[in-house]
């Protein structure tokens, strides 16, 4: 039911998400060894979101018959220069999550695969909703410049729970 170029693509976007979400487990460490907790948090819960984004792609192509397969994984970033490097490089992993979900629709429409564009239209709606939620907390970050105490008051403020632990930020 679904072309082999764009099962491929779909493929190679499962490993992205499972790359981003090791890429926020590194960064969630980060914050923890900071003693930012609720920036910890926050990134261990955009860790599990990017997750459950793969687990969307598996299940969608299980459904449309397509192959699965699970490449291999590159290894994250495991350090970074400050917690604003950190926050940064989060943003630039959402533009290219963005930019990929894009290319994926344009195959899509290409090929006249509407089914796989209709599924790929969430994605792009997150994907608006993740960079901004990103962009909004670099800047936040960038004006509190040494008061992270101030981010994760706001944060808190914003909802994000502290996990407990052996619990992803629930």
């Amino acid at each position: 039911m679904i072309d082999k170029k764009l099962e491929d693509a779909i493929n190679e976007q499962i490993v992205y998400e499972l790359y981003s979400s090791n890429t926020y487990l590194s960064v969630a460490s980060f914050m923890e060894e900071q003693g930012l907790k609720v920036l910890n948090a926050h990134f261990l819960k955009q860790s599990e979101e990017e997750r459950d984004h793969a687990m969307k792609f598996i299940g969608y192509l299980q459904e449309v018959n397509g192959a699965v397969r699970i490449g291999a994984i590159p290894e994250p970033p495991q350090s970074f220069k400050s917690v604003e490097d950190a926050v940064a490089k989060s943003l630039k992993q959402e533009e290219e999550v963005t930019r990929r979900i894009n290319n994926l629709m344009s195959m899509a429409h290409d090929q006249k695969d509407y089914a796989t564009a209709s599924f790929l239209k969430w994605f792009v709606d997150e994907q608006v909703e993740e960079q901004a939620s990103m962009n909004d907390l670099l800047l936040m970050v960038r004006h509190a410049g040494p008061h992270l105490l101030l981010v994760e008051d706001r944060l808190l403020k914003q909802g994000v729970k502290l996990a407990t632990p052996g619990e992803a930020g629930a």
